[in-house]
């Protein structure tokens, strides 16, 4: 892992793979980090330059002054594609990341091939909830923590093997940059953005994730024409880490009909 130093900001990046290689990038959820790919990583086709990157505010990336915009973050992602020299990328969107990878695919679709949409939807929660999130994270993480892993894994998230990884990134994660992600979640709406994309989408949902509901996601799913589906059951908001050989491999068969292995 190494920083990358923008014109206004440090991110943390780690890429891997052949040089040349068909890009995919990877990026993650509000409260995570890169680490939440580590399962992925090698289980995707070994031809691939995979790219992934710890948000701003996150991480070992800088943390600016909250509120952040969504704009940012997206231009965040745009800048590290183009630093790495990656073009055509299949962006994996998680949460948050799936947002940014929305936005990505408006933006710069000379950039992005393709998109897989995991646990996420064009618009997550409002701008009151997130605020109201924002205040009870302010109080601290250990307390703000087991509501929201229950959100994300279900009533018996503590019996859960891999939870404890997630919980430690979240406590790590420093409040000013949780806040001002989950600003930039709270004041995105890309419900009409979205819906203009015709790139090709594999969209992923969680049976067990009350962080974005299967309904909520699929709400999305159905606004990008000629998408592709897959519900992952027995699994919640982060399936990459209660069943990670399922999740890589859905990915993988995905780039795999695209010819980008």
């Amino acid at each position: 892992m190494a920083l990358v130093y923008l014109d206004d900001i440090r991110l943390n990046a780690e890429i891997s793979g052949p040089v040349g290689g068909p890009a995919v990038v990877l990026i993650h959820a509000l409260g995570t980090n890169l680490h939440i790919w580590d399962a992925v990583v090698p289980r995707l086709p070994a031809g691939c330059r995979v790219l992934r990157f710890d948000l701003r505010g996150h991480g070992a990336s800088d943390v600016p002054p909250p509120p952040y915009a969504m704009g940012a973050l997206i231009r965040d992602a745009e800048r590290l594609i183009a630093h790495f020299g990656l073009r055509d990328a299949v962006v994996v969107g998680l949460s948050l990341g799936g947002l940014v990878a929305q936005g990505l695919a408006v933006k710069r679709l000379d950039l992005v091939r393709a998109m897989v949409l995991s646990n996420t939807a064009a618009k997550i929660g409002s701008a009151a909830l997130w605020a109201e999130r924002i205040e009870v994270m302010r109080a601290g993480a250990e307390a703000y923590a087991p509501a929201a892993l229950e959100r994300m894994f279900g009533r018996r998230w503590r019996e859960i093997e891999g939870v404890e990884p997630v919980r430690q990134m979240l406590l790590a994660t420093a409040f000013d940059g949780w806040a001002g992600c989950a600003a930039a979640i709270g004041g995105t709406d890309f419900y009409t953005p979205t819906a203009a994309l015709t790139l090709p989408t594999l969209v992923i949902a969680g049976a067990n994730d009350g962080t974005t509901p299967p309904d909520l996601v699929r709400e999305t799913a159905e606004l990008i024409l000629g998408h592709r589906w897959h519900l992952m059951r027995g699994a919640g908001h982060l399936p990459m880490v209660e069943k990670p050989d399922d999740y890589a491999a859905v990915i993988a068969d995905f780039l795999r009909s695209l010819g980008h292995d």
